[in-house]
C-alpha cells in the first residue's frame, strides 16, 4: 500500500503527500473477487488525514446525522449538510475514492431531480461519486446517472433511510420473501451500473450469494466475510459510543480515553496545576 507523510508545520489543516495518486472508481471496480475493499466513514478533513493511508473507499455517510448532529436518525439530514462535511473530507484526503451519500428526499423523486442533486454534491465536494439507498425502484435512476458520467454505489438489505417503512433496524433476510427481495434489488442496481453495492444487516447467506450474482464488489456492514471488502462507522468502530450494533468490532475504546484526558485536565485546571511555565507566554527580561 503507499504511504505518505506529514508536513507536521501545516498537518492541521494541509497534509501533504509524498507522493500518492488517488484511487480511481475503475480500479476498485477492478477489485471484484481480488483484494478485499476497505471503507470506512469520515466526515471532517482531520478523520480523513488520519484514515486515508489506510483505506481504499471514504463514505461520507448520512450517518452523521448520529454521530455528528445527535439527530435520531438519517431522515432529516440535508444535501448542505452532506456537501459541507464532503468537502472537508476531499480536502482531507488524497489515495481513497471519496463518496457522499445522498440525503432523504433529495433522489427518490425522479432519475433528473436524483442528477440535478448528485451533480450539485459532486460539484461542491470534488467526491468522485455518490451512494443512495433503495433496490429495483432505484435501478432506472442509478442508470441515468451512471450514464450522465456519475457513478453510483448501490445500498441494499437494511437501509436506514427507509427505517419507518421496515419498522426499525433489524438484519433483513429472515424468511424467503425478505431474501427474494434483497437478492432481485441486488442484481437490478448491479446491472443497472452500480461500481459498487453496499449489502447491510442482511443474513450471511443472502450476501454470499449476492455477492456471487453480481459483477461489481459488495461492501458488507453487518454482512458477511465473503464480500468484497467491508465498512464500518468509524465512531462505532474507534469506540466512540456506549452502544454499537452487535456487527462492529471495537478496536479501541477512545470514549473512556476522551474521558479520562478530559478528567485530567479538568483536576489540573482547578487544582492550578495547568498552565505551567512550559504553557505561558512571558516577556524577555
Amino acid at each position: 500500500m503507499s504511504t505518505y507523510t506529514i508536513d507536521t508545520a501545516t498537518s492541521r489543516a494541509h497534509p501533504t503527500p509524498v507522493p500518492m495518486k488517488r484511487l480511481t472508481v475503475p480500479a476498485l471496480q477492478a477489485r471484484k473477487g481480488g483484494e478485499a475493499i476497505v471503507m470506512l466513514t469520515a466526515y471532517t478533513a482531520r478523520m480523513a488525514q488520519l484514515l486515508d493511508p489506510h483505506c481504499d473507499l471514504l463514505l461520507v455517510g448520512d450517518s452523521l446525522a448520529q454521530v455528528i448532529y445527535g439527530l435520531p436518525s438519517t431522515i432529516p439530514v440535508t444535501l448542505e449538510m452532506m456537501c459541507a462535511h464532503g468537502a472537508a473530507v476531499v480536502r482531507g484526503s488524497y489515495h481513497s475514492v471519496v463518496a457522499v451519500d445522498m440525503p432523504f428526499g433529495t433522489y427518490e423523486a425522479s432519475p433528473q431531480q436524483a442528477f440535478e442533486n448528485a451533480s450539485r454534491v459532486l460539484k461542491e465536494t470534488g467526491a468522485a461519486a455518490v451512494k443512495l439507498e433503495g433496490g429495483e425502484a432505484m435501478a432506472e435512476t442509478v442508470e441515468f446517472l451512471v450514464k450522465r458520467g456519475i457513478p453510483v454505489i448501490g445500498h441494499v438489505g437494511l437501509t436506514p433511510q427507509a427505517v419507518n417503512v421496515l419498522g426499525g433496524y433489524r438484519a433483513r433476510g429472515r424468511d424467503d420473501n425478505e431474501a427474494d427481495k434483497i437478492l432481485a434489488d441486488a442484481k437490478a442496481v448491479a446491472e443497472a451500473g452500480c461500481f459498487a453495492l453496499v449489502l447491510e444487516g442482511v443474513m450471511e447467506e443472502i450476501a454470499i450469494e449476492a455477492t456471487k450474482a453480481v459483477a461489481c464488489p459488495t461492501i458488507g456492514i453487518g454482512a458477511s466475510a465473503d464480500c468484497d471488502g467491508q465498512v464500518l462507522v468509524t465512531d462505532d468502530m474507534l469506540g466512540m459510543f456506549e452502544r454499537t450494533p452487535r456487527f462492529v468490532k471495537r478496536y479501541d475504546d477512545l470514549a473512556t480515553r476522551v474521558s479520562e484526558a478530559a478528567a485530567a485536565y479538568a483536576a489540573e485546571v482547578r487544582s492550578r496545576a495547568f498552565p505551567t511555565a512550559e504553557q505561558t507566554y512571558h516577556r524577555a527580561k
